[in-house]
């Protein structure tokens, strides 16, 4: 680890002034009225329209990174060197075998579930390495998950953020503060809505490489973002972390891995030693040596031995022992908006209904208040749709934050109905308080028709034990629209006074056992509103029949079958023998 440390500090001053210039450079095109602390973080507006208008906490909280650059090298390993991990450009290259899979395993998941926003790998690489040295250069075991937590510094507000705990400290083992955990420095409470199951275990850690990569990519990938766009790509990763000089050295790292890189084993891979805050930010049981990450504190000097020239130096007794100064007071805190609020006021509509399918026509609003019932502006209120069902906010995400506005009111993307049909519930919370959530309940109704009609006019006719040449096919309607996907039912009824099943005439074959089905159910239209029955066959019993087809929503039709006797065959006329010669004439001849 000496030699790479030692090579990074030889080109330490070009490395620095790259550094320099890029930032100087995004810093002065950042947006309107966006302000750049010593640290390169954002004090006003935000990475983009769309974060404007619903803003997500970012992943990590603001938390500590490595500010690390790649080195000034060529994309190849250096001669003789193996893996690449004792140079400076080798090394850097050089990925961790199952954190390079984890990256590319979630790349490809990327691009089946959205591929729209083109995800490239090495962006969560470049992540990867800024957030914690790709998961400690890789100390993981076989399943992916890291050998001992990777925790960032407690986010009590002493450089970082102030995140109260959210998890009771079940990610983070910190029950009074959140602190960014795993590969990918996920905070708890973003963790419990943006997490996924990387490695198919049934579980979802973000200590394991492949949870955090996947769910890193989905994070990165929300609000529709096409991350081939270079403004999109800006707005995701500063939505990662909230500081132009994160961004800088992401992007670098970006486009130093897009240069090339190679696998190497794991546990192998160089780690870097500089964090965001020089190491600053830690509390008393904040990082060690054995957690490390972006959350890790550098080993401290050793202590300056005493100079024995100068008068009591080392000398027990001699001279007077400094009183040490007393460190200065920090300022108090100011309270945040976010301080002052005491509870959420429902600030939406009371009944929210739509068809499977479809926006709500309302959308869920929240107010916060202080104690006094004054509205707070400016706050993060955060509305997620929990429990088992495929309703999602606009976008196809099931959480969405949003920062109230002057009246103190914040108001959640539109609500997208699924197809699971019941109550649904969406929670607000205040980010970075603990107040008591508000439950709205909307409710997703089966998709109707009101109308239903058949789309050729033939007579469906059929002989006795035959089957009938056209299969029955309908087109439902409603309000005059096309009504696809709806839940529909046939029956062959006895009568229109008597829509029981019918036990004669034409039947539909089970599909099991070819035998006779007289119902069926479970049929749906298709996204044209069209359906098609199975065939149909006709038993002994000639006569008219009727079928009935029936959708959600109250549309009927009742369809006339004929099936008539089956022609009986014609049997041949007996000829009648001619009479014989009269005997008495014969006689008398």
């Amino acid at each position: 680890m000496a030699a790479q440390f030692g090579l990074r500090l030889r080109k330490g001053a070009a490395t620095t002034a790259l550094a320099a210039a890029t930032v100087a450079a995004l810093a002065a095109s950042q947006a309107p009225g966006v302000t750049t602390d010593s640290a390169g973080r954002q004090t006003a507006g935000s990475p983009s329209p769309e974060a404007t208008t619903y803003s997500e906490d970012t992943a990590s909280g603001d938390g500590r990174y490595y500010t690390d650059l790649p080195p000034l090298d060529s994309p190849n390993p250096s001669p003789g060197t193996g893996d690449g991990s004792t140079t400076a450009g080798g090394g850097e290259r050089g990925i961790p075998a199952t954190v390079l899979d984890a990256y590319k395993k979630a790349e490809a998941s990327l691009r089946d579930a959205k591929p729209g926003c083109n995800l490239p790998w090495q962006l969560l690489a470049a992540i990867g390495k800024v957030e914690s040295g790709q998961a400690r250069g890789g100390r993981v075991d076989a399943s992916g998950t890291t050998i001992g937590k990777i925790l960032g510094p407690q986010l009590n507000g002493n450089g970082f953020a102030n995140i109260s705990d959210t998890d009771n400290g079940a990610y983070d083992g910190d029950a009074t503060h959140d602190r960014a955990v795993g590969p990918m420095q996920f905070i708890p409470s973003t963790w419990e809505w943006a997490g996924r199951d990387g490695n198919s275990d049934g579980a979802k850690d973000p200590n394991n490489v492949y949870d955090a990569a996947l769910a890193a990519g989905h994070y990165l990938c929300r609000f529709n973002w096409d991350l081939a766009d270079s403004g999109n790509l800006r707005s995701a990763i500063l939505s990662y972390n909230n500081s132009t000089a994160y961004y800088n050295t992401v992007m670098s790292w970006l486009e130093y891995y897009r240069k090339g890189t190679h696998e190497i084993p794991d546990g192998t891979g160089s780690l870097p030693h500089t964090p965001s805050d020089n190491g600053g930010g830690t509390t008393g049981n904040g990082n060690t040596g054995n957690q490390g990450g972006s959350g890790s504190t550098k080993p401290s000097p050793s202590p300056t031995p005493p100079n024995k020239d100068k008068p009591g130096g080392g000398k027990p007794g001699g001279g007077s022992t400094p009183t040490p100064p007393t460190p200065p007071t920090p300022p108090t805190k100011p309270p945040t908006n976010t301080d002052t609020v005491h509870h959420l006021e429902a600030a939406g509509p009371a009944k929210l209904t739509a068809t499977a399918g479809a926006t709500f026509p309302d959308r869920i609003a929240a107010r916060t208040e202080t104690k006094a019932g004054k509205a707070v502006a400016k706050v993060r209120v955060r509305f997620t749709v929990v429990g088992d069902t495929d309703t999602t906010f606009t976008g196809g995400e099931k959480v969405a934050t949003v920062v109230t506005d002057s009246t103190g009111k914040a108001t959640a993307p539109g609500l997208v109905a699924g197809e699971k049909t019941g109550a649904v519930t969406v929670r607000a919370t205040v980010v970075g308080r603990t107040v008591a959530a508000l439950d709205y309940t909307a409710t997703v109704t089966a998709r109707r028709a009101d109308a239903l009609a058949r789309t050729t006019t033939t007579e469906l006719t059929c002989v006795a034990n035959g089957e009938f040449a056209e299969q029955v096919a309908v087109k439902a309607t409603y309000k005059g629209a096309v009504a696809g996907k709806v839940a529909a039912t046939a029956t062959l009824i006895k009568s229109p006074l008597d829509p029981t099943e019918n036990d004669k005439g034409p039947y539909f074959k089970n599909p099991a056992d070819d035998k006779p089905l007289r119902t069926l159910t479970g049929l749906q239209t298709d996204k044209d509103g069209l359906l098609t029955l199975p065939k149909l066959y006709a038993d002994a019993a000639p006569g008219t029949y009727l079928l009935r087809i029936e959708t959600e929503g109250g549309a009927t039709l009742t369809v006339e079958l004929k099936v008539e006797a089956a022609p009986t065959e014609a049997t041949p006329t007996e000829a009648t023998p001619t009479e014989s010669a009269s005997p008495s004439a014969d006689a008398s001849q």
